[in-house]
């Protein structure tokens, strides 16, 4: 089983709740082996929208890195997410920050993620709940 670490985000309607049913929904994907405590972050882009509130999972799933990506974008829509435009505001947003120590770059789909070392709403839960992980992606800065 991989080793996967997802970021979670959601700027629109219940947040916590949006996070929590996503939460929920990834465990049809794996196992949800740990999850980091709720941050309200202010958005990065355009500031005229509400602020968010993001967390990161751990999950093993055997599933590929592509099929993975299929399916939690799969959970973002049943979760509300309608397309907007980039950095925009969204019920449920998850992303592939790591998985496994696998290097990939298409167009739909980079690991690991090329933003989360610059990106406090994502490395502060990490830290929290994989330190290994965000040291290794903060010494490589």
């Amino acid at each position: 089983m991989a080793r996967v670490l997802l970021g979670l985000g959601s700027n629109l309607g219940f947040r916590h709740g949006n996070i929590a049913r996503g939460i929920r929904m990834l465990r049809r994907l794996g196992a949800v082996r740990r999850v980091s405590a709720i941050r309200e972050t202010e958005p990065v882009g355009p500031q005229d929208q509400p602020p968010y509130l993001n967390a990161v999972a751990e999950l093993c799933t055997d599933l590929s890195p592509v099929e993975l990506l299929r399916r939690t974008k799969e959970i973002e829509r049943r979760v509300g997410r309608t397309p907007t435009y980039r950095w925009g505001p969204r019920m449920l947003d998850i992303d592939i920050l790591t998985y496994d120590d696998v290097r990939l770059s298409g167009p739909r789909l980079t690991i690991p993620h090329p933003r989360m070392a610059e990106r406090a709403f994502v490395m502060e839960p990490l830290r929290e709940i994989a330190p290994d992980v965000a040291l290794r992606i903060e010494q490589k800065q």
